[in-house]
């Protein structure tokens, strides 16, 4: 090696990850930089380095014998005591690596950068080109070159540098989604963290349609100051991503995005299985973004396999869909046989958020909406499959108007065609209106109806602002099935608040008056209380709340109008024909939160079994018309069933800005139907679990 001429070329190029040089930051000074402008650090710090590297790197043998010419990638940082450590090394022979490393050991403690005054750390990442030469000879060959170039102007030498300048544009991150029109995923226990803030007096907020964007949010709930609070505060770079960070967040001039693992793993016991576990696996990618000011995005895809609790895959399975596929994993999509008694049930979700004005976003994706202040909506719920849709929020004065269309699948073998499942559409409106400083008032519609006559997608229905009712009259009796409802929210003080729903799906007035309970009266109601920092203990939230929905709601004459998607129900996960009475508590503390659930329930289930094969109005698939009789219609009828639901959840979460977590969670189901059928039995179980989530979405497993 002592007698090789060496032909030496080093390139090093710094693509720092924090932000630009400003008044305000400072980079790292590299020792003998001391005297130079702050301006000029940056470049001094290459120089310094690139010297360095020359001056005490020695190419291993092997790779001198190869005659090798290749690169080196080096990722390193500068932390806050000036101290430069490597995180990550890339050659093709483990004698470079292992040379890198040794040369970036031996660098000595140099000023550590600073923003704001206080010192903070750099990431840069550096490409040493093997052979090395002497960075004055390529400092000369580039002056030469510069003066060659001079007396020629072409697009070549206009645009030489454009890679460059997007590279060097890139900034650290600044938390830019909590200012953004992204959703924040809908889970009852993280909104639960800001609904107080949300449903403060004299806030002109509008809680009902979710997801909620994080710029609505950010008015009333600092999510930076939470950020701050629940940070570990480690310096590491692996640290930073497990408990503080995104996996990756990049910032340019006018973009920037996010990319997350995805995890649902669980493994759990339920005791009336004749299996020994249960188990779900998720591994996924979440990814947000924005660009521009106006324009957010947002994409997550899932690969799962499950097995569940025993009732649960038992309702899994009475939703099969047309087809060799075996369930429907409720909330997600269909699932594959897997192994002999799991699931595979892949689901992906995504959407645009575009806000031209500050007063309306427009949004377009595939995934779920909710609308209501309650566990429960009896207007539009997350329960069944994510579904594609198109959505509107206009906000002004003291409204705000939700514009609702979708696309939906009826997978029913009854309806299915050429192999292929049925679409349906779905157009909601919803408008919210604060009354005052205490009271909002809500009033909702909504349409479904399918290709009839070949009309496909209505365009009537893509007005935003009319009366769905006037529109099936005029397209035919049979054209679609409307629904009307109004909803209302007093806010009694600070910490409590009062809200209900009403759904009204049809209407006789003189049945009414006969007082005989006609099956033509269907409707539903909701009334709820929320109370906020219960009993003076900071950060608990208690949550009661009724809904009766009666027979035959949501049901229609045709075979396809009904308030379904992928055979469950677009509102309340138990359809019609039941009662129900729901007491729900959270608490969180820093990073630890508890959740219990208590549901009390009487339901109207049909008996199916041969001989009694009437509809008892539970069921929103069947034909209304299968009724036994048209009088005296009350909810609980046919098979009754009373239920209870018990669940506590406790954990801890390891990443509040992935939304990863921990948890254990033990439940409890007792099913009593007056009688036991081939699909509805006595059932009683616990099913305990233990697992580790990316929560984006709700799991509903009270069915």
């Amino acid at each position: 090696m002592k007698n090789f001429f060496l032909i030496i070329f080093v390139s090093i190029q710094l693509n720092s990850f924090s932000q630009n040089i400003e008044i305000y930051e400072k980079p790292p000074v590299f020792i003998g930089c001391d005297d130079q402008a702050i301006s000029n650090l940056k470049t001094c710090f290459n120089s310094k380095l690139n010297h360095y590297i020359f001056e005490n790197f020695r190419v291993p043998q092997e790779a001198i014998q190869d005659a090798y010419k290749g690169d080196v990638t080096v990722l390193f940082e500068v932390d806050k005591t000036g101290q430069i450590s490597v995180i990550y090394v890339d050659a093709i022979y483990d004698a470079l690596k292992e040379e890198t490393k040794r040369v970036f050991q031996s660098l000595p403690k140099i000023q550590p950068g600073t923003y704001n005054g206080e010192p903070t750390f750099y990431q840069y990442s550096l490409t040493i080109k093997i052979p090395l030469t002497d960075p004055e000879v390529i400092k000369a060959n580039a002056e030469k070159k510069q003066e060659d170039l001079k007396a020629y102007e072409d697009l070549d030498a206009i645009v030489s540098n454009e890679f460059d300048s997007v590279t060097n544009h890139i900034v650290k991150y600044q938390d830019l989604e909590y200012n953004s029109q992204l959703n924040i995923p809908f889970t009852h226990q993280y909104y639960s963290r800001f609904d107080a803030n949300m449903n403060g007096l004299g806030t002109n907020s509008h809680t009902a349609a979710k997801p909620y964007v994080y710029e609505d949010v950010a008015r009333y709930y600092d999510f930076e100051a939470e950020k701050k609070a629940l940070a570990k505060g480690s310096d590491g770079w692996w640290s930073r991503k497990l408990w503080d960070e995104h996996m990756v967040q990049i910032q340019g001039e006018d973009y920037w995005f996010t990319i997350d693992p995805v995890f649902d793993l669980q493994v759990g016991k339920d005791t009336d299985a004749d299996f020994n576990t249960t188990f779900n696996n998720t591994r996924g990618i979440y990814v947000q973004g924005g660009l521009g000011k106006k324009f957010s995005f947002s994409t997550s895809v899932f690969e799962s396999q499950g097995r569940f609790a025993q009732y649960y895959n038992q309702y899994a399975e009475s939703l099969k869909a047309f087809g060799p596929d075996p369930a429907i994993v409720p909330g997600r999509g269909i699932g594959k046989r897997f192994k002999d008694d799991a699931y595979d049930y892949p689901v992906a979700e995504a959407y645009l958020s575009y806000a031209p004005a500050n007063f309306i976003n427009f949004q377009f994706g595939h995934g779920k909406n909710f609308i209501g202040d309650g566990y429960r909506s009896l207007f539009q719920s997350d329960v069944a499959a994510p579904q594609t849709f198109l959505k509107f929020n206009t906000k002004f004065w003291k409204i705000k108007y939700t514009n609702t269309w979708m696309w939906l699948r009826d997978v029913r073998d009854a309806v299915i065609e050429d192999k292929a499942f049925l679409t349906k559409y779905m157009a909601n409106h919803y408008l919210s209106w604060n009354v005052s400083k205490r009271l909002n008032i809500g009033l909702f519609e909504s349409v479904m109806w399918t290709d009839t006559n070949g009309r496909g997608f209505d365009i009537n229905y893509l007005n935003p602002i009319i009366f769905f009712r006037a529109i099936e009259f005029e397209a035919g009796q049979g054209s679609g099935n409307a629904i009307v409802g109004a909803s209302a929210k007093y806010k009694w003080n600070n910490k409590i608040n009062v809200y209900g729903q009403f759904i009204l799906d049809e209407f006789s007035l003189s049945h009414i008056k006969a007082g005989e309970k006609s099956w033509k009266n269907k409707y539903g109601y909701q009334l709820g209380v929320k109370y906020y920092d219960a009993f003076k203990v900071d950060n608990l939230m208690l949550q009661l709340e009724y809904n009766q929905v009666r027979p035959y709601t949501y049901s229609h004459n045709t075979i396809v109008n009904n308030y379904g998607h992928s055979n469950q129900s677009m509102a309340h996960l138990w359809g019609a024909n039941f009662r129900e009475f729901i007491v729900i508590g959270h608490y969180n503390y820093q990073r630890w939160f508890a959740d219990a659930k208590f549901i009390f329930g009487t339901r109207g289930l049909d008996f199916n079994d041969g001989t009694d094969d009437f509809s008892y109005g539970g069921d929103i698939y069947r034909n209304y018309n299968e009724r036994p009789f048209d009088k005296h219609v009350k909810i609980g009828q046919g098979n009754k069933t009373t239920t209870f639901n018990a669940e506590v959840q406790a954990g801890y979460i390891i990443n509040p800005v992935s939304h990863l977590k921990i948890f254990t969670n033990i439940s409890y189901r007792n099913f009593n139907p007056e009688a036991n059928t081939e699909t509805t039995f006595k059932n009683s179980t616990v099913w305990f679990n233990l697992g580790l989530r990316t929560d984006l979405f709700n799991w509903y497993f009270d069915n």
